[in-house]
């Protein structure tokens, strides 16, 4: 079957079957390997995009459920050369270790951040509770979303 539905700003037509995950079809069939697959049981969050604007595990969804959604992956972060605030904060801070988690770390991030949510540290890390890190015990991950959010509301 053919499923139609916007990634990173592009519409997309994709042939597959209506139950292959969503995480296969970004890797895969559009070459978007920035999204990582941790578990693939929707335990560690690596593998998180959004749709629609709301994190969620890509291993988790059927392509067939993304049909008319706006997909979002961390390529979508940057532009070009330059790196999304984000994105900077996780290099300045050290927030990004061993990268598996980096990506989806980047898109609750990102979530957080657009949600306009008051960035204190326990708001931050019930943020990102869905997604595992292996590497760290989050304190850089946390301080580089809260510089994030500061360089954001002062640019």
């Amino acid at each position: 079957m053919s499923f139609r539905f916007t990634v990173n700003g592009e519409a997309v037509e994709v042939t597959a079957v209506g139950s292959r995950r969503l995480l296969d079809v970004l890797r895969e069939d559009l070459g978007l390997t920035g999204t990582k697959e941790g578990c693939g049981e929707g335990e560690c969050g690596a593998c998180s995009v959004l749709i629609d604007g709301a994190v969620v595990d890509a291993c988790l969804v059927p392509v067939s459920q993304a049909v008319g959604t706006s997909v979002r992956t961390v390529e979508a972060l940057a532009d070009g050369e330059r790196l999304d605030v984000l994105q900077q904060a996780f290099l300045e801070t050290g927030g990004a270790q061993c990268g598996i988690c980096t990506p989806g770390m980047l898109m609750a991030g990102h979530a957080f951040l657009a949600s306009g949510t008051e960035p204190t540290e326990d708001n931050i890390r019930e943020a990102i509770a869905g997604n595992l890190c292996r590497c760290t015990g989050y304190t850089k991950i946390v301080e580089a979303i809260a510089l994030a959010a500061e360089r954001s509301a002062h640019p």
